[in-house]
């Protein structure tokens, strides 16, 4: 008897204890909740325009629908019956399973979501006609847009990819009384976890301006220089656009023509220098190259008025003169990423038209000039947007590396935000020490002037390809593209996709081409070391022409990366070798260590 009431004592403890931590929690959660107000009261205005598309966008869907209901109303007709069967045999599966007195889920035969990866989505009767009926109608959405005419291609991306941005929203995953995980963990914690999710939230919204951005890496995991963007070098120049990096040789002789990098300035350059084992940076250098790489400043208001022109001028002719003048060479190497490889045809187009030989060679890597299909990102490319972007872009001077980082974020939703968010605000995790995450998330704003002119004139219009887009008051064209060059383009690219990429290429003067697809995406795709062994490349000797599809029926597959293709076609146009360079020279002394002092600035935005 003693033993008994002692057990039972001891249990009433317990459960008393864990009905004060639950108290506590949750009169830390209403503490919590006065702060979170409180953040969100400091968002900064921004153009409703950034917010979502205009109801046009809706509209021409719902008009689309209208117009298919009345020209072919079977066809609608069968899309709805079908899915009441597919909800109804749903239901009665359900139904039968419970009836059968075992409390357990139907069979659940489905394709497998990574979503939902707790058993309990299976094996929970209310979990698993939850997810069953989110897919069910998912696909039904997604039918009903397959299915939908009398919209032209821009118009049917923009609808479908703002519906699937709905779709993936409302997810049961993302909320807390339909994600098992979430549940487990509260219970287990008793609150604790809501508790630091919370303060997650809070602190998110606190360091981002009332605007709600999950930090996606641990920030103190990571310090340039140290542990991340350490490979060793020294800034020999520096302007008010760039600081110019020259890297220690790691070989007895490099080859004659120095290397140079153009990294996109949307994001910073260390993405080619996280770690040593991945770095490509550290590769090049490897391989006996005299490698320079420009670090962008990231820029505040005070650049608003600064334009394509004074990238090309300030930072392209600059960087490519000083990079000669430390050499002691008449031309270079040059490689742009991205965006920097855009702004790199075009200052190769400027200078074949001055008679200018500095470039031996060129590079692109994942690089868009021919925006008739800009893939993806086409649906920030209509009106609506980009006149929300110059509005917004007129009253900041800047565009800010938010705006950038949210835009390109929800390309990848549910990579980039609900599933960081989940086990950030909803589980109370902190977040991982994930050096490309770590980079990802920090971002840089974008000179006003540039970025409408990009925008608006290089994308939106398509300047480039049609010749129309002026350097220095003149129009350039692809077809003044005529040096040597190397393109490599990312089979599932989400920002430059393949296709696009060959048809700039294509339409380039140059009689000496080499495309490369590799397989993955923007980043990975480029950041894919040989000694990972990982993703593929394909390559096809024949000519640059006709359809991308067609190129890629031809082309044959090699396993691993691409960068040791890469080498074998820079080495033939490298010139012999020479002693090792030391780094800078007389009028080019060492300013500071690598990885410089823009990478690191963070400017009010």
């Amino acid at each position: 008897m003693f033993n008994m009431a002692t057990e039972e004592y001891d249990a009433g403890a317990a459960a008393g204890l864990k009905l004060e931590r639950m108290q506590a929690n949750l009169a830390k959660m209403e503490q919590l909740s006065e702060r979170l107000v409180a953040a969100l009261a400091r968002q900064k205005q921004k153009d409703a325009a950034l917010n979502g598309p205009s109801s046009e966008v809706y509209m021409q869907a719902a008009q689309a629908y209208l117009a298919a209901m009345l020209q072919n109303p079977g066809k609608v007709i069968e899309h709805q019956v079908g899915y009441w069967g597919k909800t109804l045999k749903h239901y009665i599966e359900a139904q039968q399973a419970l009836a059968s007195g075992e409390f357990k889920a139907p069979a659940d035969p489905g394709p497998k979501d990574r979503r939902f990866a707790n058993p309990l989505w299976d094996t929970h009767p209310a979990f698993n006609y939850l997810k069953q009926q989110y897919l069910i109608n998912a696909e039904a959405v997604q039918d009903a847009l397959a299915d939908m005419e009398g919209l032209d291609t821009p118009e049917r991306r923009r609808v479908e990819y703002f519906t699937k941005q709905i779709v993936d929203m409302l997810a049961p995953t993302n909320f807390l009384g339909t994600n098992p995980d979430a549940l487990e963990k509260a219970i287990a914690t008793d609150g604790e976890s809501l508790v630091k999710g919370l303060e997650n939230l809070v602190a998110d919204i606190e360091a981002h301006d009332g605007e709600m951005q999950v930090t996606l890496s641990d920030p103190a995991a990571f310090h340039l220089g140290q542990n991340i963007a350490a490979t060793p070098g020294s800034v020999v120049f520096r302007n008010r656009m760039l600081e110019l990096i020259q890297y220690k040789p790691t070989t007895e002789t490099v080859y004659e023509t120095p290397l140079l990098i153009f990294p996109p300035w949307i994001n910073k350059f260390y993405v080619m220098d996280l770690k040593p084992q991945n770095s490509l940076i550290k590769w090049i250098v490897d391989q006996g190259y005299t490698l320079f790489v420009v670090s962008w400043v990231n820029p505040d208001p005070s650049y608003a008025d600064v334009g394509m022109d004074d990238y090309i001028r300030e930072g392209y002719l600059t960087a490519m003169a000083e990079v000669r003048r430390i050499c002691g060479v008449k031309q270079i190497n040059a490689v742009g990423y991205c965006i920097a490889g855009t702004t790199l045809g075009l200052t190769l187009a400027h200078l074949q038209r001055a008679g200018d030989e500095t470039v031996k060679s060129a590079t692109f890597f994942t690089t868009l000039t021919d925006f008739s299909d800009p893939g993806e990102v086409g649906v920030f490319l209509a009106d609506d947007f980009v006149d929300g972007i110059e509005r917004q872009c007129a009253t900041d001077g800047i565009l800010s590396k938010r705006f950038m980082g949210k835009t390109f974020s929800y390309l990848r939703s549910n990579d980039l935000i609900y599933g960081p968010a989940i086990k950030a605000y909803m589980m109370g995790e902190a977040p991982p020490a994930f050096d490309l995450l770590y980079w990802n998330g920090d971002g840089t704003n974008l000179p006003g002037k540039m970025a409408v002119e990009y925008i608006r004139h290089l994308c939106q219009e398509d300047g480039f390809a049609k010749g129309v887009f002026p350097v220095f008051g003149k129009p350039v064209s692809l077809e003044g593209v005529k040096v040597p060059l190397c393109a490599i383009a990312c089979e599932t690219d989400h920002i430059a996709h393949w296709r696009g990429s060959f048809n700039g290429v294509k339409q380039m003067g140059s009689t000496d081409k080499t495309f490369i697809v590799s397989q993955s995406g923007h980043i990975a795709g480029i950041i894919n070391p040989p000694s990972k062994g990982k993703y593929g490349h394909y390559t096809n000797d024949g000519p640059v022409s006709g359809a991308p599809d067609d190129w890629m029926k031809a082309a044959s597959f090699t396993a691993g990366s691409w960068w040791p293709r890469w080498g074998a076609w820079l080495d033939e146009r490298s010139g012999g070798q020479i002693p090792a360079r030391q780094i800078g020279d007389s009028g080019h002394p060492e300013l500071c260590p690598a990885p410089g002092t823009y990478v690191v600035s963070k400017p009010a935005d």
